[in-house]
């Protein structure tokens, strides 16, 4: 009989979890996604596009499919993740840091802040990591926020899937729904099976809360932090936010 853990302790996805993270989402899958990002940056970066700073890069996926056209500086709030991803991207700089808190010193001609956006769960910690974005950002630079959804498009929904790695294998359900209409988030409730070698299979229960904002909003804070913003459909139909930030503007980073 397997062992089941009924006990939710809160994204082990990334900590717990971190070294099964790629047989539940494997980087393969990123390639398409990480090619339009490339593609909208290339439209509307003004000058050079050499260096772009990915905030909540967890395990590398999409910078496995852009480190060869970019220099990359991958942070993440999560030590085990970084880990993961410095296996899949050697020679990328990873740095370990909050998106919202988060203060290099320096800019980059680009910035990416992933489906990470998602764990940004009221309008005050949105507003901080378009801070962050534009703060490391140079004048003429772009950013690209890719969240899941918004509440436009937000859909109840279940999903599964997994894979088979070496000596041992993944699976998951994964069930999203929304408790409260009136608030910024809904929930994601993850059962995950492990299995090892002969051991038995191991059930693990994560739940995670993911912000879910409006466009107008998403718009309205990052022409408050200070971009040029417009959006997006991807090809999977998501929702793409790409600020720029203005060559007039010549302040100098926080």
């Amino acid at each position: 009989m397997g062992s089941v853990d009924d006990q939710a302790s809160g994204l082990r996805l990334y900590d717990e979890l971190a070294d099964w993270f790629h047989l539940l989402t494997p980087p393969a899958d990123y390639a398409g996604e990480a090619a339009q990002i490339y593609g909208l940056l290339r439209m509307r970066v003004d000058g050079p596009l050499e260096t772009l700073l990915e905030l909540g890069s967890g395990g590398g996926n999409t910078a496995s499919h852009l480190r060869a056209r970019l220099r990359l500086t991958l942070t993440d709030i999560s030590p085990a993740m970084l880990d993961l991803s410095r296996s899949l991207n050697p020679g990328c700089e990873h740095l370990l840091g909050d998106m919202r808190t988060l203060r290099l010193g320096r800019t980059f001609d680009a910035v990416l802040v992933h489906d990470a956006i998602m764990y940004m769960t009221d309008e005050d910690d949105l507003r901080a990591t378009f801070a962050t974005a534009f703060t490391h950002l140079r004048p003429g630079g772009a950013a690209v926020f890719a969240p899941d959804c918004v509440r436009e498009t937000f859909r109840p929904a279940t999903d599964h899937g997994g894979l088979d790695g070496d000596g041992r294998a993944l699976r998951y359900l994964d069930w999203s729904y929304d408790p409260d209409p009136a608030d910024t988030s809904y929930v994601i409730e993850f059962a995950i099976l492990l299995r090892e070698g002969d051991a038995d299979v191991r059930v693990r229960y994560d739940r995670h809360v993911m912000g879910l904002f409006p466009r107008a909003t998403w718009l309205g804070l990052m022409r408050e932090a200070g971009f040029e913003p417009s959006t997006v459909v991807s090809a999977s139909g998501r929702d793409v936010f790409v600020g720029t930030r203005p060559r007039a503007d010549l302040s100098e980073p926080d």
